[in-house]
This record gives structure tokens, sequence and C-alpha cells, in this order.
């Protein structure tokens, strides 16, 4: 099975849960929930996943748990097309 993986700079404690940019490989993403206990992180993987119209387990955190700087798995995906949903959603 393929995976993609795609690197995020989150912003938690935001207004609301939107992805910002999608530029040189860095998607940037704000998050409604604080990062406390990791709920960022599971607003984070929700929001993901239901932004490219995926289940929630198909998106994961391979690293960076701690930071705001995150490396996200995404399978069943090749690194194209989830760029190009990726582009697509930031207009």
């Amino acid at each position: 099975m393929s995976e993609a993986r795609v690197h995020v700079k989150a912003q938690p404690s935001a207004s609301k849960n939107e992805i910002v940019s999608f530029e040189q490989g860095v998607l940037k993403v704000r998050v409604a929930a604080p990062p406390v206990r990791g709920r960022a992180n599971a607003e984070l993987v929700s929001f993901l996943a239901k932004s490219l119209g995926l289940s929630r387990t198909q998106v994961s955190i391979v690293s960076g748990a701690m930071s705001r700087d995150k490396l996200i798995a995404i399978a069943g995906n090749t690194q194209k097309d989830v760029e190009g949903r990726l582009k697509a959603l930031c207009g």
C-alpha cells in the first residue's frame, strides 16, 4: 500500500480549524484545540482526514507530536495525489 508524507507546521489554539497554505512542501494548518494532552494533535489528524476525504485511521503523526513541526503519514495515497489535493484546498 502506498503512503504519502507531508511536513506540517501546526498552530494550536487558533480561532478555527483551517488550512493556511501549502508552499515548498510544507502545509501550514491552524487548529482550534489547545496543545494540552494531545488534543491539538487529535484535532489536526481529524481535520486533515476530513479535508482530504479520508478516514481518520489513514492519517497519522510520524514525528513531531510534541512540536509545531510535524511529519504526517497519509496511507493509501500517492505523494502526488495528496499534494495535488492540498494545493486545491489552498485555492
